[in-house]
C-alpha cells in the first residue's frame, strides 16, 4: 500500500521517469526554507558559490528537518520502500534574468552508484516556471543504453565539469516540470533532463535532495557517506553523517568541508 502517490502516479514514474507535481510542504514553509536559504547565502557566500551548494543539511539543523520531511519521505518510500538514505543534497539558485542554465544530462552516468535505487525529489522553494527555468524531462529516457556524455566549459552551465549527453535532444519532444513552492518533481538517476536561464525578474530556488535505499554502493575508489532518514542500514555501504544538533556543530562541519569544494 502506498502512502502518498497514487497508483497512476507510480506507473508514470516507471514509464516516464518522473512525476509532478506532488505537494509536501505548505507554501508558507517553503517560504520559511527560503528565507533561512538567503539568510545564510548573504552571510556565508562562500559556501554557496554564488549559485549552488551540496550538503547543507550537515551544518544546518533547518536542513536537516528539510530532508526529512515527513510527506516527502512517504513519496519516497512508495518509489524506493521503507528503507532511505539522503545521499545529497544540492542546492540551485537562479538569480533574476541570469543565464545560468543545466546543460541535458543524466545523473547516473557519472555518480558511480552501483544501481538505479535512487531517485531525486526536486523541491520548489519558490515557483518553478518556464520563465525561470524549471527543469525538463524526456520522457523514457531511463530505459536508454547507457548514453556518454562529454565535459563542456560553458561557466553558465550549473553542472560541476559543464557535461552534456552525446545524443541529439529535440527540445519539443520535453516536458517542462512547472511546480508550485512547496511541492516537489521525483525523477529517476538515468531520466535525460535539463534546464533553461531564468528569464523572470525573481529569484528561482530549488534543492534537489538525492535519496537511496541502503543497498546501493558507490565503486568509485573511495568510503561515500550518507544520512539514514528512514527505517534501518544493514549493509553499511555509506559512512553515516552525523546529524547536526546545532548549526556549525563541529563533526558536522568535518563531513561538510569534503563535499563543499
Amino acid at each position: 500500500m502506498s502512502n502518498i502517490l497514487t497508483k497512476d502516479q507510480i506507473n508514470d514514474y516507471k514509464t516516464n521517469g518522473f512525476i509532478y507535481p506532488v505537494p509536501v510542504i505548505p507554501s508558507i514553509k517553503a517560504d520559511y526554507y527560503a528565507k533561512k536559504l538567503l539568510s545564510f547565502q548573504n552571510q556565508h557566500p562562500e559556501h554557496l558559490s554564488g549559485i549552488k551548494a551540496r550538503k547543507l543539511h550537515l551544518i544546518l539543523t533547518w536542513m536537516a528537518d528539510l530532508i526529512s520531511e515527513k510527506v516527502i519521505l512517504d513519496a519516497v518510500e512508495d518509489l524506493l520502500g521503507p528503507n532511505i538514505m539522503c545521499w545529497s543534497s544540492t542546492l540551485f539558485i537562479k538569480d533574476a534574468e541570469n543565464p545560468a542554465f543545466v546543460s541535458w544530462h543524466q545523473d547516473g552516468n557519472y555518480w558511480g552508484l552501483s544501481n538505479d535505487e535512487l531517485t531525486t525529489a526536486w523541491l520548489a522553494l519558490t515557483p518553478s516556471t518556464v520563465l525561470n527555468g524549471c527543469m525538463k524531462m524526456l520522457p523514457g529516457s531511463h530505459k536508454w543504453p547507457k548514453i556518454d556524455h562529454e565535459q563542456t566549459t560553458d561557466r553558465d552551465n550549473l553542472l560541476s565539469k559543464g557535461q552534456v549527453i552525446k545524443k541529439e535532444i529535440t527540445d519539443s519532444d520535453s516536458v517542462n516540470l512547472c511546480i508550485n513552492s512547496g511541492e516537489i518533481s521525483l525523477h529517476h538517476i538515468n531520466v535525460a533532463h535539463s534546464s533553461g536561464p531564468n528569464n523572470s525578474k525573481s529569484k528561482r530556488i530549488g534543492i534537489a535532495i538525492r535519496y537511496i535505499t541502503p543497498h546501493v554502493r558507490q565503486l568509485n575508489n573511495y568510503k561515500d557517506s550518507a544520512t539514514l532518514v528512514r527505517g534501518t542500514d544493514t549493509y553499511n555501504n555509506f559512512e553515516h553523517e552525523p546529524i547536526p544538533k546545532y548549526d556549525y556543530e563541529t563533526a558536522s562541519m568535518s563531513f561538510f568541508k569534503k563535499f563543499e569544494d
